[in-house]
């Protein structure tokens, strides 16, 4: 009886302990894409040949004095539930703005270019596990005033959406945005950010969202169904069998496969791997580079690895 007694409290202070210590998800407030084209804050570039519209946060946050005492105020209702913040403002001083949109890498053989936009660079920056989107506007009904606000919790590997909070503030003859907005989410914010843990929790068990494709260079004189290996099977079969080895749970789905491409998603990557002893956070790189040497130690196949954002990958096959 004593022994069942100790077990038992044991098994307490463990869950206790553990829960105590669960490990909240880092967030990035920013503006919407919504909020900040309908502003004016906004970048076009080509991309590979296709017009692109970006958000231009950097001049949206040197410009809108609003903006910023919004998104502090936003972080601040995080900070009190305890998420750990990346600051984008912070993120930003380290981005070399002058070459965001022209930086490109290619192949040393002179392949194709693969760009990177200043959104991309963001992201990999910040290293944030969810983004949270905020877009808000205006009401007036004679001298009252509300405020609508829309939140928007996205995973910031697969971009999907994970979260929402949507409301209408009470009428008021306040004109600071910071307070109204506060005052129309404060009854929203508990629920919104309950789903944020939900989801990193639930990322525990079955892996983190990512998508990783495979290409070659037009100049390789092998493609995707050449044969490798002492089993002389397809390429692109192989690198099947090694998603399923290596992915959680053997989590993914071929979208694309041909002889010069293969599109891997929802592959489901693990959030942290061992080294030195040490657990350490796993991205979409870290995991895509695995497979990299995969490919050069087993079938001597020199490979470019390029990454667009936190959650996609691009092996290109051939050379550096």
């Amino acid at each position: 009886m004593k022994k069942f007694i100790l077990t038992f409290f044991l098994v307490i202070l463990y869950v206790s302990t553990n829960y105590s210590q669960a490990k909240k998800p880092t967030i990035m407030v920013v503006p919407s894409d919504n909020w900040c084209i309908k502003n004016g804050y906004f970048l076009e570039f080509e991309n590979q040949g296709s017009k692109e519209i970006i958000p231009d946060y950097k001049r949206a946050f040197q410009e809108n004095t609003e903006l910023l005492m919004v998104v502090s105020k936003i972080n601040g209702l995080m900070a009190q539930r305890e998420f750990p913040l990346k600051n984008i403002e912070s993120v930003m001083k380290n981005i070399n703005a002058t070459s965001a949109i022209d930086n490109a890498r290619s192949s040393k053989g002179g392949g194709s270019d693969l760009s990177e936009s200043p959104v991309d660079q963001l992201l990999n920056q910040a290293k944030a596990d969810i983004i949270i989107q905020l877009t808000w506007s205006f009401n007036s009904v004679g001298p009252k005033k509300s405020v609508t606000f829309n939140l928007q919790g996205l995973d910031a590997y697969s971009n999907k959406q994970i979260a929402t909070a949507v409301g209408t503030g009470k009428p008021s003859f306040s004109t600071e945005v910071p307070i109204m907005l506060e005052e129309a989410i404060l009854s929203y914010i508990d629920p919104f950010t309950n789903s944020l843990q939900d989801h990193f929790e639930q990322m525990f068990t079955l892996g983190r969202e990512v998508t990783i494709r495979i290409k070659k260079w037009d100049d390789w004189e092998d493609d995707l169904e050449s044969l490798f290996g002492s089993s002389e099977e397809e390429l692109g079969l192989l690198i099947e069998d090694w998603f399923a080895d290596n992915s959680v749970k053997g989590r993914f789905s071929t979208t694309t496969a041909t002889e010069n491409i293969l599109v891997f998603e929802q592959v489901r990557i693990p959030l942290f791997y061992e080294r030195n002893g040490r657990q350490r956070a796993m991205d979409t790189r870290r995991f895509a580079n695995e497979l990299s040497k995969f490919l050069r130690t087993e079938f001597n196949i020199e490979n470019k690895l390029t990454t667009r954002g936190l959650g996609e990958a691009t092996l290109i096959l051939g050379s550096k």
